[in-house]
């Protein structure tokens, strides 16, 4: 398996963090920034980028702009997240649109998924 942490994507991560989306930006300074248990933003591992990834938990939160649901990105989106949970990591997608038409919801799923598997952890 290839290292966790690929250098040669460290330049695009950051350049991501710059760039978040509208969504990306909202969840993570009027949630994730200051939510208990550390999150990471654009945070690389192996070949990919996670959205927001939190090591604690063994989380990654991936947000799905409209593209993710084409038919050739759905396949990709598939071996990427074979490939980070080979890794012993819980992937889970939230879709653009339920950030922006129910943030809180989204907000208290995220919690629920972080104790659950703190709780799995211990």
């Amino acid at each position: 398996m290839q290292s966790k942490h690929n250098k040669q994507l460290v330049p695009l991560a950051k350049q991501l963090r710059k760039g978040m989306t509208k969504e990306e930006r909202h969840l993570w300074y009027d949630f994730l920034r200051s939510y208990p248990v550390r999150f990471s933003r654009q945070k690389v591992l192996g070949k990919y980028i996670a959205d927001f990834y939190c090591a604690q938990a063994r989380l990654i939160i991936e947000l799905d702009g409209s593209q993710h649901f084409k038919t050739e990105n759905i396949k990709k989106d598939d071996e990427r997240t074979a490939f980070l949970q080979s890794y012993g990591l819980k992937i889970i997608r939230i879709p653009n649109n339920e950030i922006n038409r129910n943030f809180t919801g989204v907000c208290q799923f995220i919690d629920l998924e972080v104790k659950q598997s703190l709780s799995q952890l211990c």
